[in-house]
């Protein structure tokens, strides 16, 4: 099992900037748990953002999204306090 992580590459805003730093900190967990993990750039094309967005169930989601093989998990929100109260594997459906 591995954690797939949708994630976007884009211009230099103030939103990109926030997403790129929850992006950023949800790679360094994962590899500070030594948890596998596949990156998914939206950015790439529209029908991947789509598909994301389908598997998630909102047209709106933003990245960082986080899945378990198919298996949605949640967003950086969710996985910020899955990391606080130390559950993290749950979350990811590892444990």
């Amino acid at each position: 099992l591995h954690c797939l992580l949708f994630y976007h590459t884009l211009t230099k805003t103030l939103i990109s900037l926030t997403v790129k730093s929850q992006q950023a900190e949800v790679i360094r967990i994962l590899e500070s748990k030594s948890i596998q993990y596949e990156l998914i750039d939206i950015s790439v094309g529209g029908e991947l953002r789509d598909e994301m967005r389908s598997k998630v169930g909102d047209p709106t989601a933003v990245p960082p999204q986080l899945f378990n093989e198919h298996e949605y998990c949640g967003n950086y929100e969710m996985f910020s306090e899955a990391v606080e109260a130390d559950t993290v594997e749950q979350f990811l459906k590892l444990a």
